[in-house]
């Protein structure tokens, strides 16, 4: 990374107070000894304090305007070896028995060959890189739909593994519900209208799943829902007429 750290003496707070509460320093340099009308008023006041503090008035730890103190650091500085959003945060990762990986309250799908296998989760900002033996996947940081995010090549194959009629609609009526409280209260109209063809109904939705992908499928079902329509082909119809 090619950071140096300088030191600071011990019991010193003015050569680093201003950092250490720079959120105090804000509440009772700026919010308490202030009044304001409305929120314009807040930020016109905020930049005419900014301005002040930054480009006029010394510091009080360094006695150096904030501005010109900084020319002066300028000079030492080099650029980091890469940009901001390349960098990832790592952590220790295990792909559990159903092929996933769990992080600060979300689940990333993995290959199911990876299941067992201990791995590597490369965070960023906008992404999750996660490596476990020879196999990665990528996925959002945040899942585009609740807390559950696949790979769309991965939802399917992880299904052929799983044997049993039983365990098969298990798993597929796992994954819709996990596309969040509409496509659970969706599913529940459709057993309680349906109770003897509501599984026909579960297959035919995850299929649709499969081949338009969560987003799309859950618009379609909260078109469908509004309505009054519950059922498989209902969905399929929503999909053509918004293709």
């Amino acid at each position: 990374m090619r950071f140096a750290a300088e030191l600071c003496w011990p019991y010193h707070p003015r050569e680093k107070g201003a950092v250490e509460n720079l959120v105090g320093w804000v509440k009772g340099s700026f919010f308490k000894v202030r009044r304001f009308a409305n929120r314009e008023d807040l930020e016109r006041q905020l930049l005419e304090w900014l301005t002040e503090t930054n480009e006029t008035r010394p510091s009080r730890a360094t006695g150096v305007v904030p501005m010109l103190r900084l020319v002066e650091e300028r000079q030492r500085l080099r650029p980091l070896p890469f940009k901001p959003s390349e960098y990832a945060l790592r952590f220790p990762a295990f792909v559990g028995p159903t092929g996933f990986v769990e992080h600060h309250g979300y689940r990333y799908q993995m290959p199911s060959e990876a299941i067992g296998l201990a791995g590597t989760i490369h965070l960023y900002l906008d992404r999750v890189r996660i490596v476990a033996g020879r196999h990665v996947a990528e996925h959002p940081h945040i899942p585009a739909i609740g807390t559950v995010s696949y790979t769309e090549k991965d939802r399917a194959k992880a299904l052929a593994t799983v044997s049993g009629d039983r365990a098969r609609r298990y798993t597929q009526r796992q994954q819709l519900l996990e596309l969040g409280a509409g496509a659970e209260a969706y599913l529940t109209e459709i057993v309680h209208r349906h109770p003897r063809t509501w599984r026909g109904d579960v297959e035919a939705l995850h299929a649709l799943l499969v081949s338009a992908g969560g987003v799309r499928l859950l618009a379609a079902i909260g078109q469908a829902s509004s309505k009054k329509l519950f059922g498989a082909q209902d969905v399929t119809t929503v999909l053509k007429e918004t293709a």
